[in-house]
């Protein structure tokens, strides 16, 4: 995925779905960010976090989310490859597709930002 067309449409589709939102749903979006503020635990540690669940759990979309937070918070080339690691060892071989895009996602984000 393209990273300028994944941030275009997660953008459209955000805005649509809190359009159309109840009460219930946007406070599950209030939730779910402000879960990856800085606390205890770094924002930086939280994304990475948030990358080993959704790869684990494959949702393409999700993962190239928190590459995209990853790479805003400063993550290293190295940080990220022992994330990856960690999730695959939860994982197991059927994260193996989702780890090859995530590299491809991170390359292109390391020459697009």
């Amino acid at each position: 995925m393209k990273v300028n067309d994944f941030r275009a449409t997660r953008l459209k589709l955000t805005k649509l779905t809190l359009e159309k939102a109840n009460l219930n749903i946007k406070r599950f979006f209030a939730l779910d960010t402000a879960a990856y503020t800085e606390g205890t635990l770094s924002a930086k540690h939280k994304e990475l976090m948030g990358l080993v669940a959704s790869m684990v759990l494959r949702c393409d979309d999700c993962i190239c989310y928190h590459l995209d937070q990853c790479h805003a918070a400063g993550v290293k080339n190295e940080e990220l490859q022992e994330a990856m690691n960690i999730a695959l060892v939860v994982g197991g071989s059927i994260v193996i597709p989702h780890l090859r895009r995530a590299n491809a996602y991170w390359e292109e984000l390391s020459t697009t930002s």
